[in-house]
């Protein structure tokens, strides 16, 4: 929801009547993770996407059921057979949906806010919804009992990072869908360098919150990287000693420079972060791993570097560099082959896990 909550708090402001659609679970192949959203406005008005455009036309029709009963709808689309003009999803998955009149402004406005919330939808009924932030709960089900269950659950998948969906204790057969919509993860690139331009314009399209730190003030400027977060003149290995990672961030090493590099990798490899990865010839890896040895690294925490950086797309230019670290990142994260996908088999669209990824 959160990626059209700000619309919808605009429709809210306008006195607008909508309901809203939201992917609750996804089996095999499908284009969107759970927690994606669409809502239909009762002028005919669509916002968002639940599935890249397979089963649109039939989710409209059914948000535009909800809004004239009032009565939420839980409904599973998957592969159709006969026509792919069909309402099927063609890529060969599963989602289930729940349409619900919409919820409270309140609700929306916290999955709007840009700090962390859970936001949890009862499964029957007119889709009652609460959000669950660090320090506050909008909304209700109706039920105290319920409200206290449901909050405790949504609390802890926030702080997982996760989402799905999970039975009411309290109410057997009564079922709640938690989306937690959590931070944007961190990127930080250290070395102010043409590549490090491209790699901070294609960190920030994919959603990362982009930090760039060099020593060098001459280069490290808003200007150079105005697609960046957040710009900082520091020492590289001072500076991540000093700011705040989680296992959600990335860390990329372009300064090519061992004054910089071994210091700033000493500490990096030892935070349990998300990936690390060093710009350099097969070389100056090998050297750099000397010096590494030398400065007390394990072999395990060795085996976290991934050095030379990036994929093997034959990259020349440093946006072409920059999709390579990018490609190498992705596939790292989610477990992905970086085969070319003819050279695979199973599902094209990995299986969306109820992960931090898995929030909209």
């Amino acid at each position: 929801m959160r990626e059209i909550a700000a619309d919808l708090m605009a429709w809210d402001r306008d006195g607008v009547r909508y309901a809203l659609a939201t992917v609750i679970s996804v089996s095999g192949s499908a284009p969107r993770g759970p927690g994606a959203a669409m809502a239909v406005s009762e002028s005919g008005e669509a916002l968002g996407s639940v599935s890249g455009g397979c089963v649109e036309g039939a989710v409209y029709e059914l948000c535009r059921d909800v809004l004239a009963t009032g009565v939420a709808v839980r409904e599973t689309f998957g592969y159709s057979d006969d026509s792919a003009f069909q309402a099927g999803l063609t890529c060969g998955g599963t989602i289930d949906l729940f349409v619900q009149p919409q919820p409270p402004s309140s609700v929306v406005e916290a999955a709007a806010s840009p700090e962390p919330v859970a936001v949890a939808h009862l499964l029957e009924g007119s889709g009652a919804t609460l959000a669950v932030g660090s320090a506050r709960m909008c909304g209700t089900t109706g039920s105290a009992e319920i409200d206290a269950v449901a909050a405790a659950e949504a609390r802890a998948m926030l702080d997982a990072g996760a989402s799905g969906v999970r039975s009411v204790r309290c109410r057997p057969g009564t079922e709640v869908f938690v989306a937690s919509y959590t931070t944007r993860p961190r990127l930080v690139v250290f070395g102010a360098t043409d590549h490090a331009r491209a790699v901070v314009s294609l960190g920030k399209f994919l959603g990362h919150r982009v930090t760039v730190c060099d020593a060098r003030s001459v280069f490290t400027t808003s200007t150079r990287f105005p697609d960046a977060d957040e710009v900082v003149v520091d020492w590289p290995h001072r500076y991540l000693a000093s700011t705040e990672t989680d296992a959600r961030t990335l860390i990329v090493v372009l300064t090519h420079d061992p004054k910089f590099d071994v210091p700033l990798l000493e500490v990096a490899l030892r935070l349990p972060v998300a990936y690390v990865g060093a710009m350099g010839s097969r070389r100056t890896h090998e050297e750099r791993l000397g010096r590494l040895r030398e400065a007390g690294l394990t072999e395990r925490e060795l085996t976290r570097l991934h050095s030379p950086i990036g994929l093997d797309l034959g990259s020349r230019t440093p946006e072409e560099t920059a999709v390579a670290i990018a490609a190498e990142i992705i596939a790292a994260r989610r477990g992905g082959t970086a085969l070319p996908l003819r050279q695979t088999k199973g599902h094209l669209h990995h299986d969306m896990l109820t992960g931090p990824s898995a929030t909209n």
